[in-house]
């Protein structure tokens, strides 16, 4: 038996390997202190880590131990109140005393009821988006050459040596050696032929000077059949590679986000944290997602992330502005054969007299039948209004790629959130 030891010198991050089989085991005790620290930290500061606690108990490991075994006789002094045979009741205070018990003080000194470690950013952003993806993300026409896959293209007598093909270089091998030794073999062989006729002749008619010339004919030929090289840099083949531009995965988000003087500033601060929590989002798992950013009052106009999150304009209301304004975008800048487009909408609902109709129609003719996915945010306390009931139509057209939902207060957001972009199986 081999026995393989490493004596590498440990790196830096030694335990990195333990420290993830430990995240992996304790995922659901780390998940909810993830999703309890994201409801009671600012969305614009999630980029940090975050202390997680974990119970003792549930981190506390089996352990086997030799009794003493067979029969033992203990004698306890002072004792007045027991004899053999006993069976003594236990105690209705709860467990033993580590001090640490739900009855109420005690003093056993210093115990320790949880398990404390330190997430680092990534890691904590990482359980804060586990299982969230953008919904019916699809493969487009290739829309530019710089997405590309590298594919096998042959084999070629030039390139580096970690595309050697093996099996190809030792076919050229092998036919090489065929070609160059035949040859020399069929002179050998007639050499060979020629030294024993030359030996079976009479003595007195054999030619010495003729056998000792076959003999070192002979000699020469074995000396170049074995100098025949097994594999030359001749016979070398290459695997070729190629890059083939391929369809193209880019989608962009249309951020439409209601700034009318009917949102309260507890509104607007919740619908940014809601697009913040977004933005983070798709910042981090997607290298090539656009981002569009639309505010509307009574007029609708596309903005930078800047003004977006921090602009303090405001007006009446009028959202089919903003939905007209992200279809002419479509129109103009990202035809839908090449691009996934999604919508994320935050409003309070409250819109100007019959333009909820519009929006209805403006999403079952134009968007709808455009964008993978569309999500619309009703933030307010308060039953919903006509923009919420003419929603409900689209969403009843369109029951897989429309979802909507309601934010009272901002502990909502992180749940709703995960609920709107969970991911899906495959077709739903």
């Amino acid at each position: 038996m081999s026995y393989f030891i490493d004596r590498r010198a440990n790196a830096k991050h030694k335990s990195a390997v333990n420290r993830q089989r430990f995240l992996d085991r304790y995922r659901t005790h780390i998940k909810r202190s993830v999703e309890e620290a994201v409801n009671r930290r600012s969305i614009t500061d999630m980029e940090r880590g975050e202390k997680v606690s974990i119970p003792t108990r549930d981190i506390s490991e089996p352990v086997f131990q030799h009794g003493p075994g067979g029969k033992r006789r203990i004698i306890a002094p002072g004792n007045q109140e027991f004899v053999e045979g006993d069976r003594l009741q236990r105690p209705s205070g709860g467990g033993g005393g580590d001090g640490a018990g739900e009855g109420g003080a005690s003093n056993q000194g210093e115990s320790m009821d949880e398990f404390a470690f330190t997430l680092s950013r990534e890691e904590f952003l990482d359980f804060v988006f586990d299982g969230l993806e953008l919904p019916h993300l699809e493969r487009k026409a290739m829309v530019d050459l710089d997405e590309v896959r590298p594919v096998r293209a042959g084999v070629s007598k030039e390139g580096v040596p970690a595309r050697v093909n093996i099996v190809r270089s030792m076919r050229e091998a092998h036919a090489r050696r065929i070609a160059m030794r035949a040859p020399i073999r069929r002179a050998l062989r007639d050499a060979r032929d020629a030294l024993e006729a030359e030996e079976r002749k009479d003595p007195v008619l054999r030619n010495p000077a003729r056998i000792a010339e076959l003999k070192a004919e002979i000699e020469r030929l074995e000396k170049r059949l074995e100098a025949v090289p097994f594999i030359d840099t001749y016979d070398l083949r290459y695997n070729h590679l190629v890059n083939q531009p391929q369809p193209s995965s880019k989608a962009v988000m249309f951020c439409v986000m209601d700034v009318s003087g009917s949102m309260t500033q507890a509104h607007k601060d919740i619908a940014k944290r809601f697009f913040l929590l977004l933005y983070l989002f798709l910042e981090r798992n997607y290298e090539k997602v656009e981002l569009v950013f639309v505010r509307h009052h009574t007029a609708a106009r596309e903005v930078d992330e800047e003004e977006f999150f921090y602009s303090r304009e405001t007006g009446g209301t009028i959202v089919s502005s903003a939905l007209s304004l992200v279809d002419d975008i479509i129109v103009e800048r990202y035809p839908p054969g090449q691009w996934n487009l999604y919508v994320a909408q935050a409003s309070d609902g409250d819109n100007w007299d019959d333009d909820s109709v519009t929006c209805r129609d403006l999403l079952i003719r134009k968007l709808m039948p455009r964008v993978q996915y569309f999500t619309y945010v009703e933030i307010t306390p308060h039953a919903h209004q006509a923009l919420w009931e003419e929603y409900e139509t689209v969403a009843t057209e369109f029951p897989a790629r429309f979802a909507m939902r309601q934010i009272v207060e901002a502990g909502d957001i992180y749940p709703v959130f995960r609920e709107l972009f969970k991911r899906r199986a495959a077709g739903g």
